[in-house]
Protein backbone atom coordinates (compact mmCIF):
# COMPACT_ATOMS: atom_id res chain seq x y z
CA UNK A 1 0.00 0.00 0.00
CA UNK A 2 1.19 3.46 -0.90
CA UNK A 3 1.31 5.90 2.06
CA UNK A 4 -1.13 8.85 1.68
CA UNK A 5 0.18 12.93 1.75
CA UNK A 6 -1.87 15.99 3.35
CA UNK A 7 -1.22 19.04 2.48
CA UNK A 8 -2.25 21.89 4.72
CA UNK A 9 -2.05 25.72 5.89
CA UNK A 10 -3.42 28.99 5.45
CA UNK A 11 -5.82 30.47 2.83
CA UNK A 12 -4.09 30.87 -0.44
CA UNK A 13 -0.80 29.55 0.31
CA UNK A 14 -0.26 27.13 -2.90
CA UNK A 15 -1.86 23.53 -0.80
CA UNK A 16 -4.23 22.89 -4.38
CA UNK A 17 -0.72 23.14 -6.87
CA UNK A 18 1.39 21.80 -4.29
CA UNK A 19 -0.96 18.99 -4.13
CA UNK A 20 -1.98 18.77 -7.80
CA UNK A 21 2.32 18.36 -8.35
CA UNK A 22 2.99 15.60 -5.89
CA UNK A 23 0.27 13.57 -7.50
CA UNK A 24 1.11 13.20 -10.78
CA UNK A 25 4.71 12.85 -9.83
CA UNK A 26 3.72 9.73 -7.83
CA UNK A 27 1.06 8.82 -9.62
CA UNK A 28 -1.51 9.37 -6.89
CA UNK A 29 -5.30 10.39 -6.71
CA UNK A 30 -5.68 13.83 -5.88
CA UNK A 31 -8.54 15.06 -3.17
CA UNK A 32 -9.28 18.55 -2.43
CA UNK A 33 -10.74 18.71 1.36
CA UNK A 34 -12.28 22.01 0.20
CA UNK A 35 -14.10 20.57 -2.68
CA UNK A 36 -15.96 17.81 -0.66
CA UNK A 37 -17.12 20.48 1.81
CA UNK A 38 -18.03 22.00 -1.56
CA UNK A 39 -20.37 19.75 -2.28
CA UNK A 40 -21.77 19.50 1.50
CA UNK A 41 -22.80 23.02 0.90
CA UNK A 42 -24.21 22.70 -2.46
CA UNK A 43 -26.67 20.05 0.10
CA UNK A 44 -27.52 22.85 2.38
CA UNK A 45 -28.61 24.76 -1.23
CA UNK A 46 -25.35 27.01 -1.76
CA UNK A 47 -24.30 27.20 -5.61
CA UNK A 48 -20.57 26.30 -4.56
CA UNK A 49 -19.22 26.18 -7.86
CA UNK A 50 -15.90 27.68 -9.11
CA UNK A 51 -12.52 27.91 -7.27
CA UNK A 52 -13.00 30.89 -5.77
CA UNK A 53 -16.26 30.01 -4.01
CA UNK A 54 -14.92 30.26 -0.54
CA UNK A 55 -13.92 33.87 -1.31
CA UNK A 56 -17.36 34.92 -2.07
CA UNK A 57 -20.11 36.10 0.30
CA UNK A 58 -21.96 32.86 0.15
CA UNK A 59 -18.73 31.12 1.01
CA UNK A 60 -18.29 33.33 4.10
CA UNK A 61 -22.08 32.36 4.92
CA UNK A 62 -21.38 28.51 4.70
CA UNK A 63 -18.39 29.26 7.24
CA UNK A 64 -20.36 30.92 9.54
CA UNK A 65 -23.03 28.09 9.28
CA UNK A 66 -20.14 25.25 10.23
CA UNK A 67 -19.21 27.90 13.01
CA UNK A 68 -22.69 27.44 14.39
CA UNK A 69 -22.75 23.06 13.25
CA UNK A 70 -20.05 21.85 13.75
CA UNK A 71 -21.42 18.44 11.68
CA UNK A 72 -20.29 19.86 8.45
CA UNK A 73 -16.61 19.74 9.66
CA UNK A 74 -17.44 16.13 11.77
CA UNK A 75 -18.32 14.62 8.77
CA UNK A 76 -15.63 15.82 6.10
CA UNK A 77 -13.14 14.89 8.62
CA UNK A 78 -14.29 11.13 9.23
CA UNK A 79 -14.63 11.06 5.28
CA UNK A 80 -11.25 12.30 4.50
CA UNK A 81 -9.98 10.44 7.34
CA UNK A 82 -11.46 7.15 5.41
CA UNK A 83 -9.94 8.06 2.01
CA UNK A 84 -6.32 8.83 3.30
CA UNK A 85 -6.36 5.76 5.48
CA UNK A 86 -6.98 3.69 2.21
CA UNK A 87 -3.33 4.86 0.44
CA UNK A 88 -2.81 6.76 -2.26
CA UNK A 89 -4.10 9.84 -2.05
CA UNK A 90 -2.65 13.58 -1.87
CA UNK A 91 -5.54 15.46 0.22
CA UNK A 92 -5.55 18.41 0.65
CA UNK A 93 -7.32 19.81 4.33
CA UNK A 94 -7.18 22.28 7.23
CA UNK A 95 -7.62 19.54 10.30
CA UNK A 96 -6.41 16.27 8.68
CA UNK A 97 -2.84 16.13 9.56
CA UNK A 98 -4.20 16.33 13.59
CA UNK A 99 -6.57 13.67 12.96
CA UNK A 100 -4.15 10.91 11.07
CA UNK A 101 -1.31 8.53 12.54
CA UNK A 102 0.18 7.59 9.68
CA UNK A 103 1.38 9.25 5.86
CA UNK A 104 3.22 12.12 4.95
CA UNK A 105 2.10 15.25 6.16
CA UNK A 106 3.23 18.87 4.45
CA UNK A 107 2.31 21.96 6.31
CA UNK A 108 2.88 25.27 3.80
CA UNK A 109 3.49 28.59 5.61
CA UNK A 110 3.32 31.98 4.20
CA UNK A 111 3.08 35.21 5.51
CA UNK A 112 -0.35 36.85 5.44
CA UNK A 113 0.96 39.20 2.67
CA UNK A 114 2.26 36.30 0.28
CA UNK A 115 -1.71 34.77 0.68
CA UNK A 116 -2.80 38.14 -0.11
CA UNK A 117 -0.78 38.87 -3.20
CA UNK A 118 -2.23 35.15 -4.32
CA UNK A 119 -5.32 35.27 -3.55
CA UNK A 120 -5.53 38.95 -5.61
CA UNK A 121 -4.03 37.93 -9.20
CA UNK A 122 -5.83 34.17 -8.60
CA UNK A 123 -8.95 35.65 -7.79
CA UNK A 124 -8.96 39.11 -9.53
CA UNK A 125 -9.48 41.14 -6.70
CA UNK A 126 -7.85 44.32 -5.53
CA UNK A 127 -5.50 43.91 -2.52
CA UNK A 128 -8.04 45.35 0.45
CA UNK A 129 -10.48 42.71 -0.69
CA UNK A 130 -8.06 39.62 -0.57
CA UNK A 131 -6.66 41.03 2.63
CA UNK A 132 -9.51 40.76 4.07
CA UNK A 133 -10.91 37.41 2.68
CA UNK A 134 -7.57 35.75 3.74
CA UNK A 135 -7.53 37.26 7.51
CA UNK A 136 -11.48 36.33 7.98
CA UNK A 137 -10.87 32.93 6.94
CA UNK A 138 -7.86 31.96 8.67
CA UNK A 139 -9.61 33.54 11.54
CA UNK A 140 -12.05 31.69 11.63
CA UNK A 141 -11.37 28.49 10.70
CA UNK A 142 -8.17 28.67 13.28
CA UNK A 143 -11.31 29.42 16.15
CA UNK A 144 -13.46 26.49 14.79
CA UNK A 145 -10.76 24.18 14.59
CA UNK A 146 -9.48 25.22 18.23
CA UNK A 147 -13.18 24.57 19.02
CA UNK A 148 -13.49 21.66 17.38
CA UNK A 149 -11.00 19.55 18.35
CA UNK A 150 -8.45 21.98 20.34
CA UNK A 151 -5.66 22.14 18.13
CA UNK A 152 -3.75 25.24 17.44
CA UNK A 153 -3.88 25.79 13.39
CA UNK A 154 -1.13 27.84 11.76
CA UNK A 155 0.72 27.87 15.17
CA UNK A 156 1.03 24.22 16.39
CA UNK A 157 3.49 22.38 13.35
CA UNK A 158 4.73 19.45 15.82
CA UNK A 159 2.34 16.99 13.56
CA UNK A 160 4.29 17.46 10.10
CA UNK A 161 6.71 16.21 8.78
CA UNK A 162 7.87 18.50 6.30
CA UNK A 163 6.94 22.36 6.98
CA UNK A 164 7.66 24.86 3.71
CA UNK A 165 7.82 28.54 4.16
CA UNK A 166 6.76 29.57 0.34
CA UNK A 167 7.07 33.58 1.21
CA UNK A 168 10.23 33.58 -1.14
CA UNK A 169 9.81 30.51 -3.60
CA UNK A 170 8.37 29.57 -6.84
CA UNK A 171 5.46 27.29 -6.68
CA UNK A 172 7.93 25.13 -8.73
CA UNK A 173 10.82 25.12 -5.82
CA UNK A 174 7.68 24.38 -3.39
CA UNK A 175 6.83 21.43 -5.06
CA UNK A 176 10.64 20.32 -5.95
CA UNK A 177 11.40 20.63 -2.06
CA UNK A 178 7.82 18.49 -1.20
CA UNK A 179 9.03 15.67 -4.05
CA UNK A 180 12.64 15.39 -2.20
CA UNK A 181 10.84 14.88 1.36
CA UNK A 182 8.38 12.55 -0.33
CA UNK A 183 10.79 10.60 -2.10
CA UNK A 184 12.28 9.87 1.29
CA UNK A 185 9.33 8.85 3.52
CA UNK A 186 7.33 6.71 0.54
Amino acid sequence: MTKSIVISGPPAVGKTTVAKGLAEEFQLQYLSGGDVLKEMAKEQGFDSDGDDWWDTDDGMKFLNQREQNTEFDKKLDKKLTGLFNQGGMVITSYTLPWLIKDGIKIWLAGSHTSSTKRMQSRDNMTPEEAYEITKERFDKNKALYKKLYNFDFGDDTSVFDLVINTDNLTAQQVIDIAKETVRKLL
